[in-house]
């Protein structure tokens, strides 16, 4: 039986930046995992990087204003440590990440 685990926190002190997680076990095994950064520009959400493995493999999804994604393998076959690599980066570097995001929708 697989049991799916989702919340949700703020990286930052006014609750415009979260992190969104998803998670599934079974039998206590993590076998999937959702990791998403969204940011709150100009009045709506904006999801600006994602950590999944819904391709096969653990990967980082960097999301462009114009919908494209950069796709990013990431080397690490233990869900466990792959989860707590998503979130470290995500917490550590959400400013970078929205920085470089909002500076690509002024490009547009």
């Amino acid at each position: 039986m697989v049991k799916v685990k989702e919340f949700e926190s703020f990286l930052d002190k006014i609750g415009h930046e979260r992190l969104r997680v998803r998670l599934e076990l079974e039998r206590g095994n993590l076998t999937d995992v959702v990791f998403q950064y969204e940011s709150f520009i100009d009045g709506q959400w904006f999801p600006i990087v994602r950590y999944d493995c819904i391709h096969g493999f653990f990967h980082r999804d960097i999301m462009m204003p114009n919908g494209d994604k950069e796709k990013y393998v990431i080397e690490i076959d233990n869900l466990k440590t792959a989860s707590k690599y998503a979130e470290q980066d995500l917490k550590d570097r959400w400013e970078w990440y929205r920085d470089r995001f909002i500076k690509r929708m002024k490009k547009r």
